[in-house]
């Protein structure tokens, strides 16, 4: 029998267990995300059924990408979650708009003005930080993805990468980050 895994961090260990068909990956992202969604949603007049349901969905949503080998792991599950619902809710909310639009305005009241465009300038930004990784090439992209997205320590890093030590990892890190600064200013 083999060894088994040791996690880098909760997302990765999260993915894991989902890709083996393991349903408490989906129940540690319920209870984690299960707080901030129903705050999003109460801030915007729905109520706490309304954001339990869209975070099954999401779930779900991600589910099926996970399984399916869609899934691309750009920001951290609870980010991807989040926005996922955001969507969700505002879809739900432009559709009852065309079918009743006094009474949803009644029902809704005031929704968070700039939740749209923050979702847009969140999705354009993680384009532009993709194609930046992407220019920027090998050992970068994955130095930066090892450290920012998965968590992981210098020492890993140095490991992974067969990089000397954490310092050097520590020093590439700083050189990769700069270049991926140059890149984004380039692009905007």
């Amino acid at each position: 029998m083999a060894a088994p895994l040791t996690f880098l961090n909760n997302d990765s260990k999260i993915l894991s267990l989902i890709r083996s068909e393991d349903d408490e990956g989906l129940v540690m992202l319920y209870e984690a995300n299960r707080k901030p969604i129903r705050a999003y949603i109460s801030r915007n007049n729905g109520t706490e059924d309304d954001a339990d349901d869209l975070l099954q969905e999401a779930l779900i949503v991600l589910w099926e990408r996970v399984r399916s080998n869609r899934y691309q792991y750009t920001a951290r599950l609870s980010t991807f979650i989040y926005a996922t619902v955001k969507n969700m809710w505002l879809r739900r909310l432009a559709r009852l708009r065309r079918e009743s639009p006094a009474e949803v305005e009644e029902m809704t009241g005031r929704i968070e003005s700039a939740s749209a465009l923050d979702i847009m300038i969140e999705s354009e930004e993680a384009n532009l930080i993709h194609k930046a990784l992407a220019e920027l090439g090998e050992p970068c992209k994955t130095l930066l993805i090892l450290y920012y997205w998965e968590e992981q320590s210098m020492e890993e890093i140095a490991e992974a990468l067969h990089l000397a030590n954490a310092d050097t990892a520590k020093s590439k890190k700083y050189q990769c980050k700069k270049a991926l600064h140059q890149l984004l200013k380039q692009k905007m």
